[in-house]
């Protein structure tokens, strides 16, 4: 039996666990914070661009997020999200403030997940 995979940065979601709508999900090999049914962040440890936070958020908002804290940038293959890399010495500093915001609710963090397209909906009709 395979090992599980562990990932280093799952500490980022404690803080998620307070709030009663907090959810953890896995996404791309990451951990993913919902809360109120909107993802807002995920956190893993993989190789790069995969190796820090995601900023889940829409294009709308990059400017403000970005402005306030420059350490973020556009991710290189997820580009309507945000991204701050564990490497970077503001890591710890920004993991906090997006956080915070998130649990705040401010309309900036957090995306409504697209619906999952069923199976048998996605097989072609005869």
């Amino acid at each position: 039996m395979p090992a599980t995979i562990r990932n280093s940065l799952a500490w980022i979601l404690d803080a998620f666990e307070r709030d009663p709508t907090f959810v953890r999900k896995r996404m791309f090999s990451m951990d993913a914070a919902y809360i109120d049914a909107r993802l807002c962040i995920t956190a893993g440890d993989r190789k790069e661009p995969w190796n820090g936070m995601l900023v889940c958020t829409s294009q709308d908002h990059h400017a403000s997020l970005i402005e306030e804290m420059p350490a973020l940038q556009v991710h290189p293959v997820i580009r309507k999200w945000l991204y701050i890399s564990q490497a970077h010495p503001e890591f710890e500093t920004i993991v906090e403030r997006i956080v915070a915001i998130a649990l705040a609710r401010d309309p900036r963090v957090g995306v409504e997940p697209q619906p999952k397209r069923s199976r048998k909906a996605a097989l072609p009709k005869d």
